[in-house]
């Protein structure tokens, strides 16, 4: 079997587990350990409190310094909702692209990594393989992995992150911080607003003051930072509330995320909108004791800079075969917590973010096999 149908191969396998963030993820993660096992690769696992989904790591090859993190998340984005023209758990090949949910982002890049085990074990430099739970909602599971291959895990030269970038060299990516606004109103007849307070009419009125901040972030931004968009973006994901027209509404919340370039912070930015919360929390509670805002941090993820990487720069470089500049993008990663965690960090893998998280997502064949070059040319680097 040559590397090539060994990855098509996995992929297979991979995309057919149904790993939506919903979901439990230790169908996919009981079938990596016994793919490595057969290589003499022992993982291990590290779990969220339930139990029901888990990190997996291994040294493929010598417990010596100097290696490569190769990094991929198992979890996918739900198909719920979205025309799919086949079943989004069973890859499809036409006019050469490979389609089903995970080919983009990131399974191919996770399958590429594990069909050059074989060729890894051999070699005098070690891969150290990093699989990760729930990054789409938040890159929650990775930092508990990450916190232990710091210890357990000889010094490697560089982490790569195999997000899908066309294998192109991407050194920066944008953090993510996700929010939850609830919002407890006094319900009354709709007439009768004296008599009560409508969670709705708040709640819109604190949305109203994220889309000026937005626009204040917007209006301020640096035209040259390499991101696109170079300003820290705002956006209100959900929102709901209330149970009928003619009743002043008891509850209503919503979630927005903000997602801002290295050299920002989240809660910095938030200060003031944070404040304009409790300030309302004390009003409402003032005419009705049970309204109320409470105000939620769901996730928190950094940025990923271009500091102190130049040899992971050089070294993907080597192995990509192409001298562009890097490139920056502005979607979150887990790269930024690699980084964090004190790992030299850069992104890239086969796939483009354009074809991720939508119907019919696919992959260009000739993707997968530049990504085979590159293995290649590691396994070559760390011989």
């Amino acid at each position: 079997m040559t590397d090539m149908t060994r990855a098509r191969a996995i992929l297979d396998q991979l995309i057919a587990f149904d790993t939506t963030s919903r979901n439990s993820n230790l169908a996919l993660i009981e079938w990596v350990e016994s793919y490595l096992a057969e290589y003499g690769v022992a993982a291990r696992r590290v779990s969220n409190e339930e139990g029901n989904k888990s990190n997996l790591f291994a040294t493929v090859g010598p417990e010596v310094e100097g290696g490569v993190i190769l990094s991929g998340h198992t979890d996918v984005v739900p198909v719920d909702n979205q025309d799919w023209s086949s079943d989004p758990w069973v890859t499809r090949e036409e006019a050469g692209k490979l389609y089903g949910r995970g080919t983009s982002d990131m399974k191919s890049f996770i399958a590429l990594a594990l069909a050059w085990v074989p060729e890894f074990v051999k070699g005098s430099k070690p891969v150290h393989l990093a699989i990760s739970y729930d990054e789409e909602v938040g890159c929650l599971g990775a930092p508990a992995m990450i916190e232990q291959m710091r210890t357990a895990v000889p010094r490697p030269r560089l982490a790569l992150v195999g997000e899908p970038t066309s294998m192109r060299l991407v050194t920066g990516h944008k953090g993510i911080s996700v929010y939850r606004v609830e919002v407890d109103g006094a319900e009354a007849h709709s007439s009768l607003v004296n008599h009560g307070i409508s969670a709705n009419e708040h709640a819109v009125d604190l949305m109203h003051s994220l889309v000026e901040l937005s626009r204040e972030l917007k209006a301020k931004a640096d035209p040259d930072n390499g991101f696109d968009p170079p300003y820290p973006t705002l956006t209100i994901g959900v929102m709901q509330g209330g149970e009928a027209a003619n009743i002043l509404a008891g509850h209503a919340e919503f979630q927005f995320d903000l997602r801002c370039p290295p050299g920002f912070v989240a809660d910095e930015l938030l200060a003031p909108f944070k404040a304009h919360c409790e300030a309302l929390d004390k009003e409402m509670q003032a005419r009705f004791p049970q309204a109320g805002v409470r105000f939620h941090k769901v996730a928190d993820a950094p940025p990923l800079g271009d500091e102190e990487s130049e040899d992971a720069m050089a070294f993907v470089r080597k192995l990509t075969g192409e001298n562009s500049p890097a490139a920056k993008v502005a979607y979150a990663a887990e790269a930024g917590q690699f980084q964090q965690g004190g790992f030299p960090t850069v992104i890239c893998g086969p796939g483009s973010i354009e074809q991720a998280h939508q119907p019919d997502e696919w992959i260009a064949i000739d993707q997968l096999e530049q990504g085979c070059r590159f293995m290649e040319r590691l396994v070559e680097e760390l011989a």
